[in-house]
């Protein structure tokens, strides 16, 4: 224990020279230069995760919901380093135990003190991108709780921490119209690292939680060729069902190689998710990727309805999260556990797929892709001579 206390690095708002990083302020995004925002399947140096400490975001079975985290960093810790940002000293600690007593190895995660308001880090969290050395920059979009929630103060600090913590530039996205920060979360994006976006409409064209106001379809396209390196933005319709973003694409469209979609479908009339998923069906059947080529379309089943306290939750097998090697996806104690699974595991051929329970996680509103967010490697560019 006290050689693994010895290697925690501590992160603290508006400290500087920590544990190796350091606090800068973020450059403007014309020094950024061409970037590209690499898929999920390409190799990580990290993930990074919050440890759960909110408890009304899984009011009354908080409980079990740190050991999941657990078993979260044990399944990925194999295959990449976990970085865990903690609540305090205390949770901290708690965070250390927990993983001690699932045995997972020390050495293969960090925990780091920074405060939080939720541990949703695929949203409030940087999006790596790599510039045109192959070097990793850190996005930093406006962060509002999803245009709903009125608690996000500390939450607004999570890149400049991951920045400091990896020395990585960060660059702030602004609106091109007022120098406004552009409110974005990286749930709401799903690319194949080729220049390809999908988005939905109900998460940035709606009246509802409206995360940009007067901001048009032209230029979100802007936005993401600026910051992402898009070229070709493919908009889907809704969202699945309980959905609290209000219609991010993490839960409903997911893609697995360059060409290759999964998305999530209801077979089923009497559903709610079924005209949706119907409709992004038809919508990616008709679309064509950044090379110009036609989409191959895998459907993967939902589960059957999770309902908690009267309440429909966004139980979608597509939530997953690939890692090095390894690909993380929600179960439900469904039939269509080993449906999903089987499916992902034919089209990620080269990773280990791993269920994960996520039952009591998803009554949170999210699951595995929503709280962990991807820290790219750097890529290797070659050079023509």
């Amino acid at each position: 224990a006290v050689s693994a206390r010895s290697s925690y690095r501590r992160v603290r708002p508006n400290h500087a020279a920590l544990a190796g990083g350091s606090l800068s302020a973020p450059i403007d995004w014309s020094a950024l230069g061409p970037v590209r925002m690499p898929a999920e399947w390409e190799r990580h140096d990290a993930t990074w995760i919050g440890w759960p400490t909110h408890e009304p975001d899984w009011p009354g079975k908080f409980a079990p919901i740190p050991w999941v985290y657990a078993e979260i960093v044990r399944a990925l810790a194999p295959y990449e380093r976990v970085e865990i940002l903690c609540q305090d000293d205390a949770v901290r600690e708690d965070a250390h135990a927990a993983l001690t007593m699932h045995g997972v190895d020390a050495g293969r995660y960090r925990l780091h003190v920074q405060p939080t308001d939720r541990v949703w880090l695929r949203d409030s969290g940087p999006t790596g991108v790599h510039r045109a050395d192959g070097s990793v920059a850190l996005v930093h979009w406006g962060f509002d709780a999803w245009s709903k929630y009125d608690n996000y103060a500390l939450d607004v600090h999570v890149p400049e921490a991951v920045s400091r913590v990896t020395s990585l530039p960060r660059v702030e996205a602004l609106r091109h119209d007022n120098g406004q920060r552009l409110i974005l979360e990286g749930g709401g994006i799903e690319t194949d690292g080729l220049g390809t976006m999908l988005v939905t409409e109900e998460w940035l064209l709606s009246d509802v939680q409206v995360r940009n106001p007067g901001f048009t379809r032209a230029e979100y396209e802007r936005a993401f060729h600026t910051y992402l390196g898009i070229t070709h933005t493919i908009w889907l319709g809704e969202g699945c069902v309980g959905d609290d973003t209000h219609g991010h694409v993490d839960d409903i469209a997911r893609f697995v190689a360059p060409g290759v979609v999964v998305l999530a479908h209801e077979a089923d009339p009497a559903d709610e998710n079924h005209v949706r998923s119907l409709d992004n069906l038809q919508r990616l059947q008709r679309a064509t990727d950044g090379r110009g080529e036609a989409l191959r379309v895998v459907t993967l089943p939902f589960p059957r309805a999770v309902i908690m306290d009267g309440t429909r939750l966004p139980a979608s097998y597509a939530n997953f999260y690939i890692a090095n090697g390894v690909c993380l996806v929600p179960t439900f104690n469904d039939p269509n556990d080993r449906v999903a699974l089987n499916t992902l595991a034919a089209l990620l051929t080269d990773h280990s797929i791993v269920g994960i329970h996520s039952v009591d996680l998803v009554w949170g509103l999210g699951t595995l892709h929503c709280l962990s967010q991807q820290q790219p490697a750097a890529a290797v560019v070659s050079v023509d001579r």
